[in-house]
């Protein structure tokens, strides 16, 4: 998902501060007074407030119970008595035939504790024939009382054909859809942000939204497990209120991690996770991921990205499993498979999205939007190339059963038929619907990316036009992920239907895609959160998984003198920016959109992990200490955290982050910062073994400084659980990552990719020495290989490191009769 429609606007970073500060749903300080008090009585009055929430359900024939809270400004008992008037009001229930019309008058005594609750009962009357859900509002008034909340009961929709479980989700779909009016199919197809509906939580029953999502950054008040489940059931308890009671779903990017959630377990990002080569691993991983994320009430995940990384220079290179369609396409199944489990009704399942549909990550630098150089540029290839690189892993998660695919803000210009004429993604019917529906045959659902359609030309200022919606549905978006202008969205695809713009029949199918996967997540069935898992949210077992992918996805691209692995005895010196910073090891998507340095959530930073597996270390994040004394230096550097657009390289700089104070980021470059540079120079000139570790969500060229160091391990961007990067240091556990995308030489040529031409990266796609332990058939020929070809200087030499890249590429292919072939007859060359 993006946060913006573009990079001359930056609407999360300004909103969402604001937003973030809204409380949950059901807190009755959210709900307007509805009484005024007279003069008299105004000053005690103003001291004392009675509140209801704002919805109560009952079954057909059931009797509503409406509890009532009182509440004094200082906590204490009430001084004098307070009555509250009540009466039943006019809703869509019919009085005396659907329930018993009443009126009455509720009493707190003198001496009432503060907090204190009384009921008032309103019976319903049973009827034999189905119905659609029906509403009694309740008025409220008092003299000796502020009044909060307009309560509404709502007699529960009852024996309809798409209310039963037993009948397939096909038959309940049909059905529902049949009783739908065009308003409340429109309302399914729009999702709004948090922040935007939870000060008046009531739109989501006036406008029948179908969805709402959290931003990067966007939290309810309380940033807990519980505070995420009691807003989000707020939010429900809005959606329920209408006549067909359709459940929301709710989304989140939980791209490496529940990344909002204060606590949450952190993974790798997905380049990290590519350099693991084990599916297995990711499929767990991802599994844990969603535990936590559907504990919280969230049964929906903008992830994975399957994209392929061609240019590494892009800001969401860390969001791609790799530079190859078979890394990208094995590993990005897993995922889906791992978030959505055996049957999406699970308490650990979430619905996934395979996104960004499609080349996103093979745009061209320098056509990126705004002031971005690659994000949401122009993919210009062929037919053919995109077929070959960008698609596979499109359609081996549809294959896979993925849930929800979203398209990319980027544009496509085939050069088969001459270049100067792309199409928007959001726009591309020939791909969304054509190819993606129609020739994969996908079931599931198209979501807009945030602001997507607003990018269709021709603009406008009040984006987002009927045009732009019109062209959007009709290329087969099926959700409009509509932050803020969600109202504006809704009136005017309800109009641009009635208009003939858009056909009921195309409406008919996006909404019965959506509910399709409502009544597969079990939402009709079971609407508010599970939170029977909470207790796992960050849990030992949990974090035990990610530090297990941590320690599985670092690639030892040097080892001179077998420096590695390190003995816990040594006296180790460490040094960095890097070192000790969670936030510089999580990455972008972690706390904020853009993520942010320092103590951004709960976990273990690398030098933590050092300390705990060494004797005696010593930390200077700029080397000012003495290093006399130490037997190794440790030096962790990289990038500082950074997600889509402001990643890009020759971008500009985020500084809207309150974390930064108001101070731009740093240039993103594909080299080391000079700060880096100086500390790995200095603690490399003076310690005998030097060990460098780069943290970063790409490669950084440090070239120049190879020859200085003993041993470079990319560690990627790790998360939460910095001791998975120790565990292998200290051999605790084995090296065996293999880099995701090729290392390039320079900073001035980084775009170089297995399969080029002239390939000669430093380390090539595939590269990965080992440490310890018993090796594999395969991984012994790589292994020989790797050894007789690394010039401590200059890296890996063309010829051997084509025969590693592609041998690597066969293997993941399932081909390992050939990648055995290749590995042995470049071995063979060399003697």
């Amino acid at each position: 998902m993006s946060a913006t429609s573009g990079a001359a606007q930056h609407p999360r970073a300004r909103r969402i501060p604001a937003l973030v500060a809204a409380a949950a749903l059901a807190a009755p300080a959210l709900l307007a007074p509805t009484a005024t008090v007279p003069t008299a009585a105004a000053a005690a009055a103003a001291e004392i407030v009675v509140s209801a929430g704002p919805v109560v359900f009952v079954d057909d024939g059931d009797t509503a119970t409406v509890t009532l809270t009182v509440q004094t400004a200082d906590d204490t008992a009430l001084a004098e008595p307070v009555k509250v008037d009540w009466r039943t009001g006019s809703g869509t229930a019919t009085a005396d035939a659907d329930y018993a019309a009443s009126s009455g008058t509720l009493a707190f005594a003198a001496g009432t504790p503060s907090g204190a609750e009384r009921s008032l009962k309103i019976p319903t009357r049973e009827s034999d024939a189905g119905e659609t859900a029906e509403t009694v509002p309740l008025s409220l008034e008092s003299r000796d009382a502020q009044v909060s909340g307009k309560p509404t009961v709502v007699v529960r929709a009852h024996d309809l054909p798409y209310l039963d479980a037993r009948l397939s989700t096909d038959k309940r779909v049909a059905d529902l859809v049949s009783r739908m009016t065009l308003a409340e199919k429109v309302g399914q197809m729009t999702q709004a942000e948090r922040g935007s509906v939870t000060g008046d939580p009531a739109v989501i029953t006036e406008l029948g939204l179908g969805s709402v999502l959290s931003g990067g950054g966007s939290t309810p008040a309380e940033n807990t497990p519980g505070g995420w489940a009691d807003a989000i059931d707020g939010f429900q308890t809005q959606a329920l209120a209408t006549r067909l009671q359709i459940p929301l779903i709710y989304g989140v990017d939980s791209v490496h991690g529940h990344g909002n959630l204060d606590g949450a377990t952190i993974l790798p990002h997905n380049i990290g996770l590519g350099a693991t080569r084990d599916p297995l691993l990711v499929a767990r991983a991802e599994r844990m991921v969603a535990t936590e994320t559907r504990a919280t009430g969230i049964p929906w995940t903008f992830a994975p990205c399957v994209c392929v990384v061609r240019d590494d220079r892009w800001g969401r290179t860390y969001e791609s499993f790799g530079e190859h369609p078979a890394l990208a396409t094995v590993l990005g199944t897993s995922a889906v498979l791992g978030f959505q489990g055996k049957r999406l009704d699970s308490s650990r399942s979430v619905l996934a999205t395979a996104k960004h549909f499609v080349a996103d990550g093979d745009t061209a630098y320098g056509t990126g939007e705004g002031e971005y150089t690659i994000d949401q540029g122009i993919t210009e290839q062929s037919r053919d190339h995109v077929e070959a690189v960008d698609l596979p892993p499109y359609m081996a998660a549809v294959a896979a059963g993925v849930g929800s695919v979203m398209p990319s803000f980027s544009s496509i210009d085939w050069t088969d038929d001459g270049l100067g004429n792309p199409v928007k993604m959001h726009a591309n019917k020939a791909l969304l619907t054509g190819w993606l529906k129609d020739d994969q045959g996908f079931d599931g659902f198209v979501i807009s990316d945030w602001q997507g359609i607003h990018q269709i030309p021709p603009f406008a200022g009040d984006s987002p036009t009927t045009e732009q919606i019109g062209t959007g549905v009709n290329a087969g978006i099926d959700m409009f992920m509509e932050p803020s202008q969600f109202e504006r969205f809704h009136t005017r695809l309800v109009a641009a239907v009635q208009d003939g713009e858009v056909s009921e029949k195309r409406i008919n199918d996006a909404v019965s895609r959506i509910l399709a996967a409502k009544f597969e997540l079990g939402l009709f069935e079971e609407p508010f959160a599970d939170r029977s898992h909470a207790d796992q949210i960050g849990s030992a077992e949990h974090r035990a998984i990610a530090r297990k992918a941590v320690a599985k996805s670092q690639v030892l691209l040097k080892n001179d003198g077998g420096a590695l692995p390190l003995d816990s005895g040594e006296s180790v010196y460490v040094a960095g920016r890097n070192a000790d910073d969670l936030g510089n090891q999580a990455g972008g998507w972690t706390g904020t959109w853009q993520g942010f340095s320092g103590e951004v959530t709960e976990g273990t930073t690398i030098l933590e992990g050092i300390r705990a597996a060494a004797d005696d270390v010593t930390f200077s994040e700029d080397a000012s200490a003495p290093t006399g004394g130490a037997d190794v230096g440790v030096v962790v550097v990289g990038e500082t955290p950074y997600a889509e657009g402001f990643g890009d390289v020759g971008g500009p700089e985020w500084a809207w982050d309150p974390a930064d104070g108001g101070v731009s980021r740093e240039e993103k470059s594909m080299s080391l910062q000079p700060g880096d540079v100086e500390v790995v120079e200095k603690v490399c000139a003076e310690i005998e073994t030097c060990v460098v570790l780069v943290v970063s969500g790409r490669p950084q060229v440090l070239t120049e400084q190879l020859g200085s160091i003993d041993a470079l391990v990319a560690s990627w961007l790790p998360g939460t659980e910095g001791a998975g990067v120790a565990d292998v240091l200290f051999g605790e556990r084995r090296f065996t990552g293999r880099l995701p995308v090729s290392w390039p030489r320079s900073a001035d040529d980084p775009v170089v990719n297995v399969g080029d031409q002239d390939y000669d990266p430093l380390f090539p796609f595939g590269w990965g020495l080992t440490t310890g332990g018993r090796t594999p058939h395969l991984d012994e020929h790589r292994t020989q290989l790797q050894d007789a070809v690394l010039d401590p200087v200059n890296g890996v030499p063309p010829a051997a490191s084509e025969a590693i890249a592609t041998s690597d590429v066969a293997l993941l292919e399932g081909r390992k009769g050939l990648a055995h072939r290749l590995l042995v007859d470049a071995r063979s060359g060399l003697e």
